[in-house]
């Protein structure tokens, strides 16, 4: 698993999101029951963190 995705991962669950781990190497992202996004292992660019990022302070993460 990529260190920022970790990182990410560890920042989100002290933030009160639930993370599980999906079959495909995915982690699907939860905010009170309700499904928010899903974070890859691997991001294949260096934009897809910033893209996660965006989407996941929509729903009020703070980095």
């Amino acid at each position: 698993m990529n260190k920022d995705i970790q990182q990410l991962i560890k920042k989100l669950e002290r933030q009160n999101f639930e993370v599980r781990p999906l079959k495909s190497n995915y982690y699907a992202v939860f905010l009170n029951k309700e499904w928010v996004v899903n974070l890859p292992c691997t991001p294949s660019s260096s934009r897809t963190i910033k893209n996660l990022k965006a989407t996941l302070k929509r729903h009020g993460f703070h980095d």
